[in-house]
């Protein structure tokens, strides 16, 4: 049902929902549109509203062929909306859910889009703060770049932003997925460009690798990763292309690439990488985190299966432990709590989960079970024939020595009689 938004816009159908509102196929004065429209509690939020306001210039003054534009900001009534260029095609994480992973060329040349966007806003003095595969839409409509891959473009620029108002978050809260969550917001510091560089790299491993160098198990667990672990090395890709993701995810900020240099370092990479396959890589397990109810989680069936024979993905996890994902472009800006630091230095140090060679069988299954009991017996079986064999050489021994004496030596060698 057609809704009006505002004096200029009508939104005609829903294109998909967040957990920050709703996007709708609109129609403008210059013609369709993308229309999201914020929650309604977040509309009723005075606070939010004058934040809204106050940052229409800088979101529509940030005009890129890699982002998303905003051409308007609505307030009317109960109405909140941001007015956005219409992008025909699908997001990133539609394409990960399909493919799982992706090819090294189409990967870093999307990741390359991104980047570039992303130092057009940071010259304005924008931070994105919620880089993930939900926020990167693909340009069906544009021409193919290398490894077949479509036009990236960054979307919802500034919604982190306006919802992180200091009352709803306040100093003991943050903001984002924790999956793509750089280690200084975890640890309460304020978020700078080099956040958005930490998710694009994190976001760059998931499309190589098919799951994200920190995520899986309960979110808590995932938050400590971020800060406590380092990122383990993907097998099969060229060493100059690991070391700009290492770079990219480095602990400290000063560390990391800028955008625009991430972008040009990434497009000097593609003709090493053109023709690469996917990898093949089996995805990591996830600890055995225990849940906050002192439940531990309950392990997936053989083959990274749920009990319903779906695949489990550890792309953006939950932020609330059985909470469903939300549907459609999937918006997760949701405040959590900063782990305390006593709590970050609780978990295991050193590196994070090593992904598995593809085929081998997950630790404690039920083959990883049969494996190592066929190993032990194995090892068993072989220790006894060693001993068995080490018997007979010496009864061997033994009696060549005693086949070969003389009657005369055997005589001598008979104890004394009384």
């Amino acid at each position: 049902m057609a809704r009006k938004i505002g004096s200029r816009y009508t939104a005609n159908q829903i294109l998909g929902r967040g957990s920050a509102g709703t996007v709708w196929l609109g129609e403008g004065p210059e013609g369709p549109v993308a229309v999201k429209l914020l929650r309604e509690d977040l509309a009723s939020d005075q606070e939010l509203v004058g934040r809204f306001v106050q940052e229409r210039t800088a979101l529509l003054g940030l005009e890129h062929p890699h982002v998303v534009s905003v051409r308007d900001l609505v307030v009317d009534g109960n109405d909140l909306a941001l007015v956005m260029d219409l992008v025909r095609g699908t997001d990133l994480r539609t394409r990960l859910d399909r493919e799982k992973r992706l090819a090294p060329e189409a990967a870093v040349a999307i990741v390359a889009d991104v980047a570039d966007g992303l130092a057009a806003a940071h010259a304005k003095g924008v931070v994105h703060r919620d880089v993930k595969p939900e926020n990167i839409l693909l340009d069906m409509q544009g021409p193919l770049g290398p490894g077949g891959s479509h036009p990236a473009l960054l979307t919802d620029f500034g919604v982190a932003k306006l919802i992180d108002s200091p009352r709803r978050t306040r100093a003991t809260k943050i903001i984002g997925t924790p999956d793509y969550l750089a280690p200084e917001i975890v640890e309460g510091l304020p978020p700078r460009a080099s956040v958005d560089i930490y998710a694009l790299a994190t976001v760059l491993y998931e499309l190589l690798a098919g799951f994200t160098p920190f995520g899986g198990g309960h979110p808590g667990a995932v938050l400590r990763r971020h800060v406590t672990e380092t990122v383990v090395p993907l097998p099969g890709i060229p060493d100059e292309l690991w070391q700009l993701i290492v770079q990219c995810l480095a602990k400290a900020p000063a560390s990391r690439l800028r955008a625009s240099e991430l972008g040009v370092r990434l497009r000097e990479l593609l003709p090493l990488l053109a023709g690469m396959p996917p990898l093949d890589v089996d995805e990591p397990d996830a600890e055995e985190e225990a849940e906050p109810d002192g439940e531990a989680p309950t392990a997936p069936s053989e083959g990274d299966a749920t009990s319903s024979g779906r695949p489990v993905r550890r792309g953006a996890v939950p932020l609330v432990p059985g909470a469903k994902p939300a549907d459609s472009n999937r918006d997760t800006h949701t405040s959590m709590r900063v782990p305390a630091p006593d709590e970050l230095a609780g978990g295991a140090r050193g590196t994070a989960r090593v992904p598995r060679a593809a085929g081998a069988p997950r630790p404690g299954s039920a083959r990883h079970r049969a494996t190592t009991r066929r190993r032990r017996l194995a090892v068993g079986a072989a220790a006894i024939v060693l001993v068995a064999a080490a018997g007979v050489g010496v009864w061997a021994a033994t009696s060549g020595d005693d086949a070969g004496a003389s009657p005369q030596d055997t005589k001598n060698s008979a104890p004394a009689s009384p």
